[in-house]
C-alpha cells in the first residue's frame, strides 16, 4: 500500500517508518520539518521510503505538500505530526496562543485529510490513522489544556469522517497512546520519569515501537475495524 505518514522522521513517526518500511509490501511517504538529517537517513535505509519537507507553521509549506498529494495515490494516511505542548495554566494563556496552536497542529492535518478523502472516495478503498493522545480520557496533566482540546477536537471530527465515509470503504481509526519519551517530551524532568515508572503497572514507560506495532495493525487490519480509538495506557484509563 501507498502510505502517508506526517512528521515521520523522529519519534513515534520514524518508529512507524521503519515498522511498515520493514513489511517491504508498502510505498511510503513522510514528512519532516527540521530534522533533515534523520529524514535523509531513513530515505537511505529503506528503498521505498521517500521524505518530504513540510512545516505545519508555514501555510505554503503545507501548500506544496497538498499540491503533491494527488500524484501518490494514497492508500493510507496517518496524521502523525504535532507541534510542541504548550505547559501553561489556563488561566494563564494568552488566547491567541489557542488560535496559533490550531492553526499550527490542527488546521494542517484537517487539510491534509481533506485532501486524501476524494482519492479514498474514487477507489472505494481509503484508512486513516489519528494519532491522538490518552489525554482525551480523564484526567489531563496539568497545563495541558491546549493540547487536550486539540486532540479532542481531532477525536471529534474523526467521528463525522467515519460517518461521511464508511459507505465509501473508507475507515477512520485512533490510537490514543501514554506518554513516551520522545522530542515532544524531551524536557521532562527526571525526577518525573522515576515517579511515571514507578506508578506505571508494568513499571516502565510505554514505546513509540509498541505505538508502531498498533499503527502496523490498523494498517493491515478489516476494513470493518472502523471508528475506533485505541487508548495504549496499560490499563490506567478504563473507557
Amino acid at each position: 500500500m501507498k502510505i502517508l505518514i506526517t512528521g515521520g522522521s523522529a519519534g513515534l513517526g520514524a518508529a512507524m517508518v521503519k515498522k511498515l518500511a520493514a513489511q517491504n509490501s508498502h510505498q511510503i511517504y513522510f514528512t519532516y520539518a527540521s530534522s533533515k538529517a534523520a529524514a535523509m537517513e531513513l530515505e537511505n535505509s529503506f528503498q521505498q521510503v521517500h521524505s518530504r519537507h513540510c512545516d505545519f507553521s508555514d501555510p505554503l509549506s503545507v501548500e506544496r505538500l497538498l499540491n503533491e498529494i494527488p500524484d501518490w495515490d494514497l492508500d493510507v494516511l496517518i496524521n502523525n505530526a504535532a507541534g510542541p505542548i504548550e505547559k501553561t495554566h489556563f488561566h494563564k494563556t494568552d488566547p491567541n496562543a489557542f488560535l496559533h496552536a490550531f492553526r499550527r497542529d490542527i488546521l494542517p492535518v484537517l487539510q491534509i485529510t481533506q485532501s486524501v478523502i476524494p482519492g479514498f472516495r474514487k477507489k472505494k478503498f481509503g484508512k486513516i490513522i489519528n494519532i491522538l493522545s490518552s489525554v482525551v480520557v480523564n484526567h489531563p496533566p496539568i497545563g495541558w489544556s491546549g493540547y487536550a482540546a486539540g486532540k479532542n477536537y481531532l477525536l471529534s471530527m474523526s467521528k463525522s469522517w467515519v460517518s461521511e465515509n464508511a459507505r465509501f470503504n473508507i475507515t477512520v481509526n485512533n490510537i490514543s497512546p501514554a506518554f513516551m519519551q520522545t522530542g515532544l517530551t524531551a524536557d521532562t524532568d527526571e525526577r518525573i520519569l522515576e515517579q511515571m515508572r514507578d506508578a506505571h503497572p508494568l513499571k516502565k514507560l510505554l514505546t513509540t515501537d509498541e505505538v508502531a506495532d498498533a499503527a502496523l495493525f490498523l494498517v493491515s487490519c478489516s476494513q470493518q475495524i472502523n471508528g475506533t480509538n485505541l487508548i495504549i495506557n496499560a490499563g490506567t484509563d478504563l473507557v
